[in-house]
């Protein structure tokens, strides 16, 4: 049995049993709609009824948290924008420190007419809520990606070789958009050297600001499926679950297996020179 929600009343919850109330309320989706609701079932007298009203009411709290969240994560963006800023780019990397693999850097520009909710330092989110939302924000925002390989980060150093990482997602951002982006917001403390576009450094900004957010998640997502597949060439460094950083288990596998041409010669840990010998026979 089925009930829509009309305009002008709600049904006669009374009339129907607690199975029917339930399946109602699954279909409702609308925050708008949720006090009226729980107002609605609490009149009734049934506990189970009441215990729906209860649920209801903690996702609606839920709902709003969200909301306001994405609100607040805008206002910088929005303060630019009321300054005459309209391509404003937020740019993030992941992986600076691990002994293995590249960093991998995101620019992401997002429509804040089309919210996507739940945005954060990707870190503060689990791995299914991460690759959900690394979904969300490809559909709904402009992205570029860039990579600085582990040869690149021994040759110039981890922090330039980020910088390098996140010039190309740049980059890699532009053929997407009808012009040049306008403002870069950085997350960290430095901004990116040598490139003319005005740019601001945001410290915590994947925590603070939607944008640089979105940008953490995807440049995480993506780091992350490129050391799964590492992880099936090299499975000895349990690569997929510490996702090449140091751990104690990884280290160990260094120093017993040596390093493989994805390892960072010049981080301290990784054994110099020390090459695994099946890469040394591959020639």
């Amino acid at each position: 049995m089925k009930h829509k929600l009309s305009d002008k009343q709600y049904p006669d919850f009374s009339q129907l049993t607690i199975k029917e109330v339930k399946a109602f309320l699954t279909e409702k989706t609308v925050a708008a709609e949720y006090s009226k609701l729980i107002t609605l079932l609490n009149q009734d007298s049934r506990q189970g009824i009441k215990k729906l009203a209860k649920k209801l009411n903690k996702q609606l709290i839920k709902k709003e948290k969200l909301l306001n969240k994405w609100e607040k994560m805008n206002l910088l963006i929005k303060k630019f924008q009321d300054q005459g800023y309209n391509s404003i780019v937020g740019i993030d990397e992941a992986g600076r420190g691990p002994l293995a693999g590249p960093v991998v850097a995101a620019a992401v520009i997002l429509d804040l007419n089309q919210p996507i909710y739940g945005l954060d330092d990707s870190k503060q989110l689990s791995q299914s809520r991460r690759e959900e939302l690394f979904i969300e924000i490809k559909e709904k925002a402009l992205i570029g990606v860039g990579q600085a390989s582990n040869l690149e980060i021994d040759k110039y150093n981890i922090r330039e070789a980020t910088f390098v990482a996140m010039k190309r997602a740049v980059k890699d951002l532009l053929p997407n958009l009808k012009c040049n982006p306008d403002l870069l917001l950085i997350d960290g403390n430095a901004v990116i050297p040598g490139i003319s576009v005005e740019q601001q450094a945001v410290i915590n900004g994947d925590a603070k600001v939607n944008t640089i957010a979105a940008a953490s998640i995807i440049a995480k997502v993506t780091r992350d499926n490129l050391i799964f597949e590492y992880a099936k060439k090299y499975p000895e460094y349990n690569l997929a679950s510490n996702k090449g950083y140091g751990t104690a288990e990884h280290i160990a596998a260094l120093n017993k297996y040596g390093a493989t041409p994805i390892h960072r010669q010049t981080f301290a840990k990784v054994p110099l020179g020390k090459i695994r010998k099946d890469e040394l026979n591959e020639d």
